[in-house]
């Protein structure tokens, strides 16, 4: 196994002993989704907290407001004096002042996961990965743990609609979304490992599938001894990574539609903007009415399930914990509704997770006269460039689709790498695709198209997630 997964110019190593904070830790970026969930949990722990990021946000707003010290912009200047940690993430590129200034000064560099896996030292860690879905089954697994009474402390890549992604809990269990895309999660050593599917992504790092593939059998054999891999059969990535890990003397837990698991999902009927469940586990059929829709939330909860009871939760806690979650922020988050149009933002930014969430959609929409619209926004050039005949397939299952410039985020834009690749792989009539390479045309062109009883998805990583307001309001004004 390879045992070390490089960003930049720092190294993560699996299952190595976790590093040692300082008493004074620095976040360069702390607003980001996982930045801020870590900076909280420093914060709750008692450890002195200072970080900066870009621009003002909701997240360093509540940062603050819990004790830490949060400046805007980047500068040397705002790095504490040593001994301190300064943490960053693999999107914190080395020319930032501040990693410089750490660099010169001598400050520990750490990674996010590797500041994260810290924090996880003496509780019984449960890791949520995989290319798709491990947000969502992160946050179902929690919401069903606190229910029964667990209270662990956890780290989510998004907030919860009832709350925060991250808390200290009092319990011994932790639960962490583990990120795949630069290998750090390879820092962890889980109890229990749920691995959601796998399918290529991030080959702006890994370079092939093979090695994106490859990681994963890395992370499997970070599960200490004893754990378990809890994983999805019917992904066929998933199935073979779990051949493999049983040919390493792991012990595998397995879910899907398939009777060869341990939970499985024996009916799956969409009901609003819900479903009704019946799986079985243990010989035992149990029924679960879960408040979002899509089978692949389905399978995410049978995950959920099967890892929440390696932690020591009940089957009937569980189920019934299960059936109280109610979202993320930005996985199918509803808007709003203007003119009988409702609008929903969803994060899905990889075809299986766009092709995933179109289909939850359509059962939403089931029985009624509306369209799906969708307004997609690609993230980042390399992953357009590498799939985006296979978006193209995903946004065909819309009836109307909005194909947005691609949101580069840490990437430099790469010649003839552009949203106009997807659309001209959706596969519908050419009336029905609308490249709209000018982001603010893009409100007009969505309230323009959509018509009563159509449902709106404005989907992808970037800064598309702000645009549902203003669809609502030019909705509102041409009813």
């Amino acid at each position: 196994m390879g045992d070390v997964a490089r960003w930049g110019t720092v190294k993560v190593s699996a299952r190595t002993v976790p590093i040692e904070l300082t008493e004074r830790v620095h976040l360069i970026g702390i607003g980001g989704a996982g930045m801020n969930g870590i900076a909280r949990i420093m914060l709750a722990r008692g450890l002195t907290v200072s970080g900066s990021d870009a621009k003002d946000s909701r997240a360093v707003v509540a940062l603050r407001a819990l004790g830490a010290e949060v400046s805007v912009g980047h500068d040397a200047a705002h790095l504490p004096p040593a001994p301190a940690t300064v943490v960053v993430s693999s999107a914190i590129r080395e020319s930032n002042p501040e990693l410089a200034g750490a660099r010169e000064r001598g400050l520990t560099v750490v990674h996010r996961a590797e500041a994260l896996a810290a924090l996880t030292t003496g509780r019984r860690l449960a890791c949520v990965a995989g290319t798709a879905g491990k947000t969502s089954t992160t946050s179902m697994l929690t919401v069903a743990l606190q229910h029964c009474g667990l209270d662990p402390s956890f780290a989510i890549g998004g907030d919860l609609t009832s709350g925060a992604g991250a808390h200290e809990g009092s319990g011994e269990v932790f639960v962490a979304e583990a990120d795949e895309s630069d290998g750090s999660f390879l820092a962890f050593s889980p109890v229990v490992a749920v691995v959601t599917n796998l399918e290529p992504d991030h080959l702006d790092h890994y370079g092939t599938a093979a090695a994106y593939e490859a990681v994963f059998r890395d992370f499997v054999r970070c599960i200490t001894p004893g754990g378990a891999l809890v994983t999805c059969v019917d992904d066929p990535g998933a199935a073979a990574l779990a051949v493999d890990a049983e040919a390493a003397g792991i012990r595998v837990l397995r879910y899907g539609r398939s009777t060869d698991t341990q939970a499985t999902l024996l009916e799956y009927h969409p009901e609003g903007t819900g479903s009704r469940v019946l799986l079985r586990h243990g010989g035992v059929e149990h029924r679960l009415r879960l408040a979002v829709p899509g089978e692949h939330m389905a399978m995410n909860a049978l995950g959920a399930l099967l890892a929440g009871l390696e932690l020591g939760a009940s089957v009937e806690g569980m189920i019934e914990g299960l059936a109280v979650f109610d979202g993320v922020r930005r996985r199918f988050e509803f808007r709003g509704r203007a003119a009988g149009v409702a609008v929903y933002d969803d994060y899905a930014h990889h075809p299986a997770k766009v092709a995933a969430q179109l289909k939850a959609a359509r059962d939403v929409l089931a029985g009624g006269p509306g369209r799906l619209v969708v307004a997609f926004q690609p993230h980042l050039y390399s992953r357009t460039r590498d799939f985006a005949a296979d978006f193209g397939r995903a946004l065909g299952l819309a009836d109307e689709v909005i194909v947005l410039e691609v949101y580069g985020a840490r990437e430099d834009p790469e010649p003839g790498v552009n949203g106009g690749l997807v659309a001209d792989a959706v596969p519908l009539p050419a009336e029905h695709v609308h490249y709209v390479p000018r982001w603010a045309d893009v409100p007009a062109v969505v309230a323009g198209l959509a018509r009563p009883g159509d449902l709106v998805i404005t989907m992808g990583a970037g800064d598309v997630t702000v645009l549902g307001p203003e669809i609502l309001l030019l909705l509102e004004q041409g009813s």
